[in-house]
């Protein structure tokens, strides 16, 4: 891109960045609000000399700018060094941790999904839980950012997560030792010849690469084009807004419209469509030169559930409204608002919430979500696990949606697959896999994977009757 930017979607909560490198002294200043800057000095004033200890300036402007970020919105805040130096590792797709997407819920950690393969999952971690305290810090009154530090570190240092779940009777206390989380973004394999499955756990620098090898090996497992393809996305909470646009082009006609997003500003208006400038690698390479030119139209389904967020958003949004497949499953979380992380020099930089992007229809997902084609629950779930799911519509001080009001979007009434019975599964206590996008797909105990199988399968009948 010819913007010299570097654009991510929800490393943590599920929105949409964007790091713009031009200097804040080449923005146009506004003028100061002179008076409430009188108060901000008298209340600074105030604590420094009565507070009952000594305070530094520096905690003081930092906890200031802090407070004045977080009050805007969920996904706006200030990065320390720290922190920013955090960013770019997540970025970059690997860092010393827990392997946790979280967001902030009433003043504690919430999570959102566990990542695959990760030591939070291998643990038990669930979504929906809520961290009340890391090691000995109670986590009530901590940023976000402030406690993502808290449960980072050095690889096999340990630490300790007390977690709140719903039926419950007392917290849950999980020891966890910390290691590089090196994300593997992508999963493939045949469901049944012809049939095959592609999931994404997060959209990580070389998730466009990685899908194209995997499709390239399913076609040659094959050994004949594929009848279908299911693509994965469900708690896939985002990543790299350049990945995303790059897995949708995969299945569409080259300068198609994947989405577009809208702002005050002139960076903050960008149309990506699918083109190799929009995706392509940092060499320059275009990842989908050698894809088999029979996935721009292998019958496809998008698995999508409250835990696809952001960028998963972003190719359910843009497969649908460009009519390139069918969306099976639940509502998504609903994030559509763009995040611009700001530098400010040695002192960190801000993460701003600077525009809403859209799907190619102009629909605004912010907390709303994208509805799927056939809804179908997890059938592994109860009513107090569909209860923990939180999406943005919940989080407190949310951006409303430019569209209308933040009920599900209107759509044409989408057909009910109702779970079938599965009384034995229902009494086993969860296991250390996230519960939804399991780790290895089975369609015979995965109902949602079984009725896109399905979806797939009705499609080649009617095919077949009008040829």
């Amino acid at each position: 891109m010819k913007k010299i930017a570097w654009l991510v979607a929800g490393a943590m909560a599920g929105g949409v960045l964007t790091l713009s490198m031009q200097a804040l002294a080449d923005k146009e200043a506004s003028p100061l609000p002179l008076n409430e800057l009188r108060t901000f000095a008298e209340v600074f004033s105030l604590i420094k000399q009565s507070y009952v200890e000594p305070v530094e300036d520096k905690k003081l402007i930092d906890e200031a700018i802090k407070g004045m970020l977080s009050g805007l919105d969920p996904h706006s805040a200030y990065l320390g060094p720290e922190e920013f130096k955090d960013l770019r590792e997540d970025n970059q797709g690997e860092f010393g941790g827990l392997g946790i997407e979280i967001s902030s819920e009433d003043g504690f950690v919430k999570v959102i999904s566990p990542i695959e393969d990760t030591p939070a999952q291998k643990a038990g971690i669930k979504s929906g839980d809520l961290i009340i305290k890391i090691d000995d810090t109670p986590v009530r009154g901590l940023s976000l950012t402030d406690a993502v530090k808290k449960m980072r570190g050095k690889p096999g240092s340990k630490v300790t997560l007390t977690v709140a779940r719903k039926n419950e009777a007392k917290p849950l206390v999980f020891t966890l030792a910390r290691a590089v989380i090196k994300t593997k973004s992508v999963k493939y394999k045949m469901l049944e010849p012809d049939y095959g499955y592609v999931r994404i756990s997060r959209f990580a620098e070389h998730t466009t690469e990685d899908m194209a090898q995997g499709l390239q090996k399913l076609y040659k497992d094959n050994k004949q084009p594929l009848k279908g393809l299911v693509l994965d996305l469900r708690d896939d909470p985002g990543g790299l807004l350049t990945s995303a646009v790059g897995v949708s082009s995969a299945f569409l006609a080259k300068d198609k419209l994947v989405v577009y997003t809208e702002g005050r500003t002139p960076d903050a208006k960008m149309r990506l469509t699918a083109t190799p400038q929009n995706y392509a690698m940092q060499n320059g390479g275009d990842p989908l030169a050698t894809l088999p030119a029979q996935a721009r139209n292998v019958p496809m389904v998008v698995l999508i559930n409250g835990g696809s967020a952001s960028a998963s958003e972003i190719v359910a949004g843009a497969l649908q409204d460009q009519k390139r497949a069918v969306l099976v499953g639940t509502q998504s979380f609903g994030k559509g608002s763009v995040q611009s992380v700001l530098p400010l020099g040695s002192l960190g930089g801000i993460k701003l919430t600077t525009a809403r992007y859209f799907t190619p229809s102009g629909r605004s997902i912010q907390a709303k979500g994208i509805t799927p084609d056939v809804i179908a629950e997890d059938a592994t779930l109860t009513s107090a696990d569909q209860a923990l799911r939180i999406r943005e519509a919940d989080l407190e001080n949310h951006l409303a949606n430019p569209n209308g009001d933040n009920k599900p979007a209107a759509k044409p009434a989408p057909v009910q697959a109702k779970p079938a019975p599965q009384p034995d599964k229902a009494k086993e206590p969860a296991n250390e896999e996230s519960q939804y996008g399991p780790r290895e797909p089975n369609p015979k105990n995965d109902y949602q994977l079984s009725q896109a199988l399905n979806v797939l399968k009705v499609q080649q009948v009617l095919q077949k009757r009008g040829s």
